[in-house]
């Protein structure tokens, strides 16, 4: 096997890294070393020459180098990673996968203490506070060290070598952690092929005695033998509730049903709720976990792309009405999200282009990396080509979509931010993430939730609000045309809606997003987004006109 050691600046990764790889005459591979010979010149050299982007660059050519990694307990090759090194989500997918990644972790005081005498200068830390340095870095990192196995780097070097040994003598798990977060709003381990293992260690963290999973046939049906395999493994009971596919999940006749099952159960109220399926059956288990018994816990392991990227994360749960999308709802943050990118590879075709609307939001939010990596490889994805998958862009998209919904939930946690003259994104806060869904939710809510899934909707959302945006001057031309060529390149969006325009209208009156009497409309800018009020009643009805037909005319998808 290859190890791989990550840590922070100081941590010990060379040190101990060429000890481990001298007990088993193996090769040690030092990527910053690497990085220097490439260049010719001391990486200190290059962040003065070329600044931190021209050395991640050159950091990202050294990680591909390594080669593929190898099987077995025996250590074959040691690597050393530099302390950023992986937290670009490309290295950490070439890096992390099929290697044993062991994190030397230690006090930030501690390591300050050991840079301070090193031969070695390190850059990031070089400054007039390099203990708050460190912090930083380590608060920025921490999920990603968080994914191996943390040891110790501060205690003496045979220490830490031995304590490598007894982790590297145990056959590793078949799975790749590529990242582990604990935040405010619950924990979240994102990985490739790790779902099991990872929710059975999650319910043997909270206590639990059984397994009480809600789930929806076509999922189950994937990933069922494998959970029911290792919850047996575990000794945990399963008790398994299956809910209709898609928004037919979001009644709530249907919650009412749920409730007294788990009444019947006996459920009491440190129990945790299992949820296991895609978006709709996400919110709505996630909408009974928070009412029954006033709240229990409840932990997503999401199996679609779009809920995977989106709608488990940030603690929204929501039925619909008759009326309206998500119109009866509450915040309720899961304990935990398991998301695992191996449960995409065997999604219909559709489930995973209509999801990819759902990331273009996010891309447009202001994320140039993931726009750029949705322009490159946005329709393999959708199409299920495996290259799209192996190399990491499937992968990226999803982590780059879920962590930046993550960081705008942290920041406005039940979307108190965005009032009506919000001019930002930052200002938007979480009512940002509504970009494409007003629009998006009536066309839903028309169509009676059976005509297209949400992420097609968001699309047609999309195409809505760039337009308006460009009507009264909030969204250059030039923006608006990008996302609307990603999204005609991903086939989202595409063609009229046999649906009334009087009938999406008035399903807009309903949407939740309106203050003072006035919707709040989410449009895009240059880098960002801005909530306007102000936008007038006419420029909404040309742009709906514009993208629907009189429901006589033709199907719901000409």
């Amino acid at each position: 096997m290859d190890v791989l050691l990550v840590g922070l600046p100081g941590s010990g990764k060379s040190a101990i890294g060429r000890r481990l790889a001298a007990r088993h005459d193996a090769p040690f591979i030092d990527l910053d070393e690497v990085v220097e010979a490439a260049a010719g010149r001391r990486i200190a050299e290059i962040f003065s020459d070329e600044g931190e982007v021209g050395f991640r660059s050159r950091e990202r050519a050294a990680v591909a180098g390594p080669g593929a990694a190898t099987e077995g307990t025996t250590i074959e090759r040691v690597i050393a990673s530099g302390g950023g090194a992986v937290v670009d989500p490309r290295n950490r997918w070439l890096l992390y996968r099929g290697r044993t990644v062991i994190w030397l972790d230690g006090a930030p005081e501690a390591l300050a203490q050991r840079l301070r005498h090193s031969p070695n200068p390190r850059p990031l830390v070089a400054g007039p506070d390099p203990i708050g340095a460190i912090r930083g870095l380590a608060s920025a990192r921490e999920r990603f060290y968080a994914a191996g196995y943390r040891v110790n780097g501060l205690a003496p070097v045979a220490s830490v070598v031995d304590a490598i040994e007894t982790i590297v003598s145990v056959p590793p798990a078949s799975g790749t952690r590529l990242f582990d977060a604990h935040t405010a709003i619950g924990r979240i381990v994102f990985g490739e092929g790790i779902g099991p293992e990872v929710l059975v260690e999650q319910l043997g963290r909270m206590g639990a005695q059984r397994a009480l999973v809600v789930s929806e046939p076509g999922a189950w049906g994937f990933v069922g033998p494998a959970i029911t395999a290792a919850l047996d493994a575990a000794g945990l009971p399963l008790e398994l509730g299956l809910f209709p596919e898609g928004e037919a999940a979001k009644r709530l006749s249907l919650i009412e049903h749920a409730a007294s099952a788990l009444a019947e159960l006996r459920v009491e109220r440190g129990e945790p709720l299992v949820a296991i399926g895609g978006g709709a059956l996400g919110d709505s288990a996630g909408f009974l976990a928070a009412t029954y018994l006033r709240g229990i816990p409840i932990v997503h392991v999401p199996t679609t792309l779009v809920a995977q990227l989106d709608s488990s994360i940030g603690g929204k749960t929501a039925v619909d009405l008759p009326e309206g999308k998500n119109l009866v709802g509450a915040f309720h943050q899961p304990a935990a999200v398991i998301v695992d990118v191996a449960y995409l590879r065997t999604l219909p075709d559709r489930q995973r282009r209509a999801a990819l609307g759902e990331a273009v939001k996010m891309a447009a939010l202001g994320d140039e990396r993931l726009f750029s990596v949705l322009e490159d490889a946005g329709r393999r994805i959708a199409g299920g080509d495996d290259a799209a998958f192996a190399d990491g862009s499937a992968a990226e998209v999803v982590e780059r979509a879920a962590w930046a919904k993550v960081e705008t939930v942290l920041a406005d946690e039940r979307e108190l931010g965005g009032g009506v003259r919000a001019t930002g994104t930052a200002a938007a806060g979480r009512l940002a993430l509504n970009l494409g869904h007003s629009i998006g939710h009536a066309i839903e809510a028309a169509g009676g939730y059976e005509t297209l899934l949400h992420g097609e909707a968001v699309a047609y959302g999309l195409r809505g609000a760039c337009r308006i945006g460009v009507e009264v001057g909030a969204t250059p031309a030039a923006r608006a045309a990008r996302i609307e060529d990603l999204l005609d390149g991903l086939g989202l969006g595409i063609g009229r809606l046999a649906l009334s325009p009087d009938v999406v209208r008035r399903h807009l009156g309903a949407d939740k997003k309106h203050a003072e009497g006035r919707l709040r409309w989410v449009l895009p800018t240059v880098d960002g987004v801005i909530v306007r009020s102000d936008v007038p009643e006419s420029v909404v009805d040309a742009v709906v006109a514009g993208l629907l037909e009189p429901a006589a005319e033709g199907s719901p998808l000409r």
